[in-house]
């Protein structure tokens, strides 16, 4: 499956965002990972925010076996 980033048009109806693609489900649960990963930067008193989501996406990549 490949992912499709939100587009800004974002509809609620059917399983499925028109705008996007994905199933609601899976952006619920992206949206609740995202909301995670904000608390822990938070809790943290991270200053350099876009230094961590890069090393939270090379981690991401690292792990899916792409960062080798």
């Amino acid at each position: 499956m490949k992912f499709s980033p939100c587009t800004g048009e974002c509809t609620e109806d059917g399983t499925n965002c028109k705008g996007c693609g994905r199933a609601h489900e899976e952006i619920a649960e992206m949206k609740s990972n995202i909301a995670s990963l904000v608390a822990f930067a938070k809790k943290m008193g991270y200053e350099n925010i876009d230094e961590f989501a890069n090393g939270v996406a090379g981690s991401i990549k690292y792990k899916m076996g792409e960062g080798h």
